[in-house]
């Protein structure tokens, strides 16, 4: 480019001014006025009419696109913020079903324990009562049974007192006899 300029200061000295260097340049180029003016006027026009109705419009349009996929951005942020929230929100609530869930788990432990223990204790005193009265039913039985046995006793001893002496013993003497083996056996 400064080639070029350096060659029109050339010429122009050389020629005598630059308005001939001019004209000679367009000359040489085919340079026409009228035709450089109409040419002017038409980009003019043309330029007018694309800023009017093409240019505005399509910086508008770019403006609104921009404007929009601004929202998108602020919108996606507001989602994702919420969605972090939700996500926070749900892991409390899950964290509090556990535990509840823990809790009622330990409480029916607790009270399944209370019950197996209230029904062993309960199992324990009928068993106690069953044992008590085993041993009343036996006492009773035992005491029977020493009343037979002293009785059968007492008859065997009167019998063989009886065959031993020989003679035929009295109600009393029978009595008495009995009464004594029932002392020696009691003690």
């Amino acid at each position: 480019m400064n080639e070029f300029y350096l060659m029109i200061t050339i010429l122009a000295a050389a020629s005598g001014g630059i308005s001939d260097v001019v004209r000679e340049t367009a000359d040489m180029f085919g340079w026409n006025w009228k035709l450089f003016l109409s040419q002017v006027i038409s980009f003019c026009i043309v330029a007018f009419l694309l800023q009017r109705f093409a240019y505005k419009p399509i910086l508008a349009l770019l403006e609104e696109r921009r404007r929009k996929i601004e929202e998108g951005q602020i919108n996606a942020e507001k989602i994702k913020k919420e969605l972090a929230e939700a996500e926070k929100r749900y892991q409390e609530i899950l964290a509090k079903a556990n535990a509840d869930g823990q809790k009622m788990i330990d409480e029916a432990r607790e009270s399944a324990a209370h019950l197996s223990e209230r029904k062993q204790q309960e199992a324990i005193a009928a068993a106690e009562q069953i044992i008590s009265k085993a041993r009343e039913a036996a006492a009773i039985e035992h005491e029977r049974t020493m009343e037979s046995l002293k009785r059968e006793l007492g008859r065997l001893v009167v019998d063989t007192t009886a065959k031993v002496t020989g003679k035929v013993l009295t109600q009393d003497d029978q009595r008495r006899l009995q009464e004594e083996a029932a002392r020696q056996l009691a003690s």
